[in-house]
């Protein structure tokens, strides 16, 4: 299939600002010239409107037809009978009024006057009583005449140079906007994935183009994150799987090689915690994948009160750790119950692993928001590094954010996702004694 149009965008916005500005400049010349027609034509019915309306007057005041010409100082008109009868008005004027001879009867009676000239504006009256018709020519100004034409014809030539002038700057301006769209492309074709700390240019034009420059590079950025975090997360993820997995073939090699030596009950319990263990990783490392892909989950009203009395009271009690709830509000969110409950579990489990002896759960409304506190009265978070325990496989000093008693490492990231795929936020707030960790969800 033909194309009709070019490819390139600057010929194609060229093409179509000189049409369009040829269709509108030729429809205004058109009007314009128009109007300075119709102009001339007013000024002459005027006159000739004045002409009429004179020799009317005089007419009526009793004046003869013959000695009109003589009281007006111009010609262009013609007197007849209104009633078709023989008026004994044997004269005929030229057009100054002046009388050159017998005239013939013409029509119902006689005329007085010269024929009109070619190009002209009539205007026809009568007297009072319809005894004399009268009609009377303007021509047009000859002067004005000309000037239209000049002006005619200088428009014709005129609007497709402005057309064609109008179609070459707007082809310069696309051109030198995209250039600045060339740069980028350009340097957008180089990123690779190894490379993605690179930057397109931003033009200082503050057009639609700036813009574009800022969203690509912010695209970048993230981009760049992603890619770091999930190289980061692969690496952390090999880790932790290298180990259960070492601890295993150790001990079937030593079975294998010492057959008589090893309790094979107890090495098969140990197998059976390592692959427990690498079980629970690779959920959570699934479970992480959906949270960083937004794959949507079934929503419902949940009811926070419900879930935390119902999640406490179904929980074995761990040995000298007094969990205490505090409901002072019934905050109703929308979201996946599930992933709710892995959240209260894994805050829960943080907090009594590090607790001393009490962990307080308080639930309140604020700001339009149901808020969550889970409070331990272990040694606390430092400041500096209460933005890292959400990170994953993170390994503080006090190893905080880690479970020790078979856990994947990946609590306190798996409840941060998952508040945040809820529109909430996970923070650790401020603590006069342990640590609080705070979980924000919009109410439904």
């Amino acid at each position: 299939m033909t194309r009709l149009l070019p490819r390139s965008t600057r010929w194609r916005v060229a093409l179509f600002a000189a049409l369009a500005s040829a269709v509108m400049l030729g429809l205004g010349s058109y009007w314009f010239v128009r109007s300075l027609y119709s102009g001339l034509d007013l000024a002459a019915v005027r006159v000739a409107n004045e002409k009429v309306a004179a020799i009317a007057g005089l007419l009526e005041a009793g004046v003869s037809p013959t000695e009109v010409a003589g009281q007006l100082n111009y010609g262009g008109y013609q007197i007849s009978l209104g009633k078709g009868k023989d008026s004994g008005c044997p004269e005929r004027l030229d057009q100054g009024g002046t009388v050159v001879g017998k005239a013939r009867v013409l029509g119902p009676g006689c005329v007085v006057g010269m024929p009109f000239p070619i190009d002209g504006i009539q205007s026809v009256t009568g007297t009072k009583g319809g005894k004399y018709f009268v009609q009377a020519q303007t021509p047009l100004d000859p002067i004005g005449l000309e000037t239209v034409a000049n002006a005619e014809q200088l428009l014709w030539g005129a609007v497709p140079a402005a057309a064609l002038l109008i179609g070459a700057v707007a082809w310069f301006a696309v051109r030198r906007s995209l250039r600045a769209v060339g740069a980028i492309r350009a340097e957008v074709d180089g990123v690779r994935a190894r490379d993605l700390g690179r930057r397109v240019p931003v033009p200082d034009s503050g057009d639609e183009i700036t813009e574009l420059a800022v969203t690509m590079n912010e695209m970048l950025a993230r981009l760049d994150r992603s890619v770091q975090r999930q190289s980061q997360f692969t690496a952390d993820a090999s880790h932790e799987l290298r180990t259960p997995l070492a601890s295993m073939r150790t001990q079937l090699e030593v079975q294998l090689a010492h057959p008589d030596r090893l309790d094979w009950r107890r090495s098969c319990e140990n197998a059976v915690l390592d692959v427990s263990r690498m079980e629970t990783l690779t959920g959570d490392l699934l479970l992480l994948s959906k949270l960083d892909t937004d794959q949507p989950a079934g929503a419902t009203r949940i009811a926070l009160a419900d879930l935390v009395t119902g999640h406490v009271a179904a929980r074995l009690p761990r040995d000298g750790v007094e969990v205490r709830t505090e409901i002072h509000a019934g905050p109703v969110v929308q979201g996946h119950r599930g992933r709710l409950e892995r959240v209260l579990r894994n805050l829960i489990d943080n907090a009594e692993r590090h607790a001393a002896g009490r962990v307080a759960i308080t639930l309140t409304e604020a700001g339009g928001q149901g808020v969550l506190a889970v409070r331990d009265d272990g040694p606390g978070i430092p400041a500096e590094h209460r933005e890292r325990v959400f990170d994953r496989f993170v390994r503080l000093d006090d190893d905080r954010a880690r479970e020790d008693d078979g856990g994947s490492g990946l609590g306190l990231a798996i409840a941060a996702e998952i508040a945040r795929t809820h529109g909430g936020t996970l923070r650790v707030a401020e603590s006069t004694s342990g640590a609080c960790l705070e979980l924000r969800l919009p109410l439904a």
